[in-house]
């Protein structure tokens, strides 16, 4: 099993608990400033990809001392240093990439990285995408089935349509179950429930779903 942890350059306040993850066992990309705060965090990540115009002179110095690879990009163009990460991410034929670094700050590079997550989800589907904060965990769903391990650490989960209703929506082994349910957009129905059992099962037959994996902490 690979994992692939990749850091953004966002609030260092925002980035997910990376402490469960050995490095032996992981993949550590910095986007940009990311680099720099897994070098802070004391994580030496394998590639750092960016423009690096969120970090100074020096700062820059110690990332292309430090790490590895560094592929520096000009500031003009199509990609953002995120997407650019993920795409170096996917090189490792990973199950699993984490984003984390995108949240709290600009909500321009939030609904991005949202966005990109949602297209490298459906292109790839064999890898399950995940953004995370020390709060949260977002995932796209495609449909079908979808078997959901209870996580002490996110007890409320949310369901939400994204980009047009979710048909058929099923949802075993939670607080609030339901049944060949419809979620449209607008709708805060399937907001804040809770799983019962140490594996839920979700399942729908047409759409995509966004799911959240909160904690009050």
């Amino acid at each position: 099993m690979t994992v692939v942890v990749v850091c953004a350059g966002g609030p260092v306040s925002e980035i997910a608990d990376l402490t469960a993850f050995s490095s032996e066992d992981t993949v550590f990309i910095g986007a940009d400033r990311g680099a720099l705060h897994l070098l802070e965090k004391g994580i030496i990540p394998q590639e750092a990809v960016g423009d690096f115009d969120s970090v100074t002179k020096s700062e820059y110095a110690r990332i292309e001392d430090t790490v590895h690879t560094v592929g520096q990009f000009q500031a003009e163009k199509d990609e953002t240093d995120t997407e650019l990460a993920m795409e170096r991410a996917l090189a490792y034929h990973p199950e699993y990439i984490i984003l984390t670094g995108v949240t709290g700050g600009r909500l321009d590079h939030m609904e991005s990285a949202l966005q990109l997550l949602y297209r490298l989800q459906i292109k790839h589907t064999q890898i399950a995408f995940s953004i995370r904060n020390l709060t949260n965990e977002l995932s796209i769903l495609t449909a079908g089935e979808h078997r959901l391990r209870s996580d002490e650490r996110f007890p409320y989960i949310s369901f939400f349509p994204f980009g047009g209703s979710v048909e058929g929506l099923t949802l075993i082994g939670f607080k609030y179950e339901t049944a060949d349910a419809q979620l449209e957009m607008g709708m805060t129905k399937f907001t804040s429930n809770e799983p019962l059992q140490e594996v839920c099962t979700i399942s729908f037959h047409s759409g995509i779903c966004l799911m959240v994996r909160s904690s009050d902490s």
